[in-house]
């Protein structure tokens, strides 16, 4: 049985997409996906399965998502053990960071050097960037809504889907991941 972090992109954001995650539990329990947590209102759910086709779980939760809400949602999964080597990854030391303005950006697949160029074209003095294999880690002591760098983690302009969570969030999900495993 395998520990999953599914991470929608897009949902619940400026009053887009708006999915309950009650609702996102029920789909979630009626795809036969076990044990499944939404934390907060953010579009992630922590859940086990057996399944270990990562693309055949990823059509069928973006299927499920489609035929309950009519929304087009794309996901990403990691699992508790990928996101404990992502935490550990961070070359952004974030005992010297606020924990809201460090986002970790999660891809599908790697991003080509052309999206790299793109984003770090975008960014700004203040503002820090690292690549990671399939992860982004950023760092907005400012203004990141503001940020034409933050603006850019489209799948437009990086070139695979994305989506980022802050620092509090990733070690959250983390946590409720360890805990369903056990």
């Amino acid at each position: 049985m395998i520990t999953y972090i599914c991470f929608l992109r897009g949902v619940n954001v400026g009053g887009n997409k708006l999915l309950k995650m009650a609702e996102l539990k029920a789909l979630f329990d009626a795809l036969k996906l076990r044990e499944a947590k939404t934390y907060l209102q953010s579009g992630n759910v922590v859940f086990r399965s057996d399944e270990t086709d990562r693309t055949v779980l990823t059509r069928r939760i973006e299927e499920g998502i489609r035929k309950k809400s009519g929304m087009e949602v794309k996901i990403i999964l990691r699992t508790t053990d990928e996101l404990r080597k992502v935490i550990a990854a961070n070359p952004l030391a974030p005992d010297d960071r606020n924990p809201s303005a460090l986002l970790v950006a999660f891809l599908a697949s790697p991003i080509a050097e052309k999206g790299k160029a793109t984003l770090t074209s975008l960014r700004i003095a203040s503002e820090e960037i690292e690549f990671g294999d399939r992860e982004i880690y950023m760092y907005f002591p400012e203004n990141m809504a503001r940020s034409k760098l933050a603006a850019a983690l489209t799948e437009k302009k990086v070139g695979v889907n994305v989506t980022a969570r802050n620092w509090n969030t990733v070690n959250a999900l983390l946590m409720m991941g360890e805990e369903i495993g056990r």
